[in-house]
Parts: C-alpha cells; structure tokens; sequence
C-alpha cells in the first residue's frame, strides 16, 4: 500500500512496470501510467485532498465470447476468453460505513453496508449491483466494509465484452483485497457477481460474463453443475496465430433489449419443461428432435430452433477446445462460422424482430464474410439483437477489413484485442 501521494510519485515516475506487468504488454505500459494516473488524480479530488490516505490500484477485465452462444444460463459449455480491455480503480477504506464509487462519466454510487436489502427502484442501475455484491458477500460469510472508489473503464458499454460484469468483477476484486485478504476464489466472485445482476440488477444472466471476466486467460466453462463449474484453462497461443480478435461495434444500442435476452432463456427452458426438466442440459438432442412437432404446439417454433442450438453450440465448444489444442486452427475458424450461423439461423439474436429494418449486426456479418471467406471467420458476438460482431482476420487482410468496418459505421468501430492472463485483480 502506499498513500495517495506515494502512487502518484510511482506513477509518474513509471515505477510500476514489475507490477503492470501480470497483466499488460509492455507495449500497453505508457497508456496505462495514464490511465492510472487519472484515475488517481480523480480519487485525490473527490475523497482525499491532503493526498495521505492509503490507496490501491485495481484492474478487471471485459471478456470476449468465442464458443457456446447463449448455453451457460441452460447449464450449456463454453469457450471464452478475458481481454486487455479492462476496468481500473483506485480504492481506499474508509470509517464510515459507506461504500461510494465515482465511475468516470457516471453519477456517483452510493450505498451503506447497513442498507442491504433489494431496493426495486434500482433495477438496472449500477448501484444496485453495488449493493448486490456487498449483500452477497455478507450472506457468504465474508467481511465488508467501506471504501471510497474511482473508476474508468475501457469496456465498451453494450458491446457484448461484458461491461457491468467487468464492474462487477472490478467490485467483488476490491472488496475481496480490502476485507477478505484475497481469501475469496476468481470463481465465488463471478458468482456473486451474477447473483447481483440476477436478484439487485434484475437481469436474468447466466454465469458466462462474470467468470470470464474473473478467471481470465483463456478457459472452457461447464455449467452441468453451475455451483461448480467446470473450468479449464485453454494452452494456445492466438498471438502466433497469424490472425487478429476483432470486435466490430455496429453501435446499436441494447436498451430495452432485456426482455429479447430473456426470451432466450424462457424459451430454452420451456422446451426443457415439456420433458419435466428445468433447463435443457438435463435433455438430449435426440428428445426434442424426436418430439419437435408436439413440442412446437406447446412452446412454438421458435423455441425448438433455439434448443437445437444450444445442442450444437455444446457440441462446437468441445470441438473447438480440441481444435485449438491440436493446433488445428482451420478447423477452429470453420466451427466459429458455424457458430455464427446457427445464432443467426436458430438462435435468432443477430437482430430484433421489434426493428426488422435496422439489422448493422446483420449487415457487419455480411461484409465481413465477403472479406473472410476461406480465410478468417466472423460470428455474433455477446447476447446480441445489438452491439458487436467478432472477427479472427488474418493479419494481411487487417487494415483492409478494419478500413471497410470504419466506413460502414466510423473510425472508431474496430478494437483489436489481447488476451488477458489473469481476471480480477489487485495491481498494486
């Protein structure tokens, strides 16, 4: 720990390079010191004017999606990796009881540690996933307490890299630090992170976003037992690949998109309700294929389409992992276009049927397999209806891809992505 003033001085005079480097490339140091900075700076103004209280730095990261497409909440398989996008905070405790977080561009949050309970007019605002992880944590068994917070983050907002579960992650990482000694696993902090969304935040996620986003690296995920999961860490290297992670912002908005999420889920477990079952890991292919006509009658079509792809996206996770393990990327780029088409075709997420005629996703995916084709591989990306679309490009064809992206939506549209070794995390 070091007082206000003392980061400052480490920050300026980029003495922190041994620490940013578990999570950043040296490459990304420069950018950092400043981001850090600022935020510092920030927390200095509103919370510790005299520059002596002791300070930490945060970091958590977004996460990219790769395999297995709206499966997690049915208890599905995926694959999914934690980003070099991240969300970063200088935190300190304080005496008081209260927890405020001023997040850069946002109003400031505030909650006492004695006001845990669910406050419904905070559904689908960020203090109410504030609130929702110290409440989780209390009910856990773990320590909480106050601190005062600001933050920033490079995780695009509706862009499918899982900002609020960044946040999150970013909330549970310091609370964790502060009051826990870092006792709290990566994988119980994605849960509680979840429950806040869930029960505080009133958004019926699975669990994919916050493990991602804690665990980092890149991992398969089993949710068969979604109280333990089964993670695996993925040994491959994308950076000798000789391929880019792009992620194209089409720049629609996911609000009021909730209830089209929702439906994905309502929709997969209906089907699994017409065999008795909660969620359709407890159902086979083979039933639903074998049953459609009476299924359908009672679910309606849809619902049928959107099971079979939770079938096959199961399936193409496993593949996928094997692929890449193997060293057989054509075969993983094959599996992911695959992917993309089955969300398009059967999951139905690539745009909303509230605004048929407004279709950037439809129309990113399009362009990109034009530019792709027998080359590289392109799919939705996130919850969808929305937002991005995700591209592996070959380096050659990088700035001609990102240059017909930025013409159809702006010079902003593409980020260029590393994979993050680790998730929540205290940097110093």
């Amino acid at each position: 720990m070091a007082t206000c003033k003392q980061m400052q001085s480490l920050l300026e005079t980029r003495a922190l390079d041994a620490a940013f480097a578990r999570v950043y490339t040296p490459a990304q140091y420069e950018e950092q010191y400043a981001r850090f900075l600022a935020v510092l700076k920030d927390f200095g103004v509103r919370f510790d004017p005299q520059q002596q209280r002791e300070v930490a730095l945060f970091s958590a990261p977004g996460r990219s999606e790769v395999g297995g497409n709206h499966t997690d909440h049915n208890h599905g398989k995926v694959l999914a990796a934690g980003i070099s996008l991240d969300a970063v905070a200088a935190a300190s405790k304080n005496n008081d009881g209260a927890v405020r977080i001023k997040s850069a561009g946002y109003p400031m949050d505030v909650v006492s540690c004695d006001d845990l309970e669910i406050h419904p007019q905070e559904f689908g605002k960020s203090v109410a996933l504030l609130r929702g992880m110290l409440a989780r944590f209390v009910q856990l068994g773990y320590k909480i307490g106050g601190f005062d917070a600001t933050t920033a983050s490079k995780v695009l907002s509706g862009s499918g890299l899982s900002s609020s579960a960044a946040f999150e992650v970013l909330i549970g990482t310091m609370i964790n630090e502060m009051y826990n000694g870092g006792a709290v696993s990566p994988v119980e902090i994605a849960k509680i992170a979840q429950y806040a969304e869930n029960v505080y935040f009133n958004k019926p996620c699975g669990l994919l976003d916050q493990m991602a986003c804690s665990v980092g690296g890149f991992v398969s995920i089993d949710f068969a037992d979604p109280e333990n999961p089964v993670i695996n860490k993925v040994d491959f290297d994308f950076s000798a690949s000789g391929y880019s992670l792009v992620i194209v912002d089409t720049l629609g908005s996911h609000s009021g998109l909730t209830d089209d999420y929702a439906s994905i889920r309502a929709e997969m477990e209906a089907v699994a309700g017409f065999f008795g079952k909660k969620v359709l890991r407890e159902v086979t292919k083979a039933d639903v294929l074998n049953n459609a006509a009476a299924i359908a009658k009672v679910t309606g079509e849809r619902a049928v389409l959107r099971a079979l792809h939770f079938f096959g996206e199961n399936e193409r996770v496993d593949s996928e992992v094997a692929a890449l393990q193997s060293g057989a990327f054509d075969r993983f780029l094959s599996l992911v276009i695959e992917s993309g088409r089955s969300s398009y075709m059967y999951n139905q997420n690539v745009f909303t049927s509230k605004f048929p005629t407004r279709q950037p996703l439809s129309l990113a995916l399009a362009v990109s397999e034009d530019l792709l084709a027998g080359k590289g591989a392109w799919r939705v990306h996130g919850g969808g209806f929305a937002g991005t679309i995700q591209a592996f490009v070959p380096d050659a064809l990088l700035a001609a891809y990102i240059e017909a992206m930025q013409a159809l939506f702006s010079k902003d549209a593409c980020y260029v992505l590393q994979i993050r070794p680790f998730g929540g995390v205290k940097i110093y």
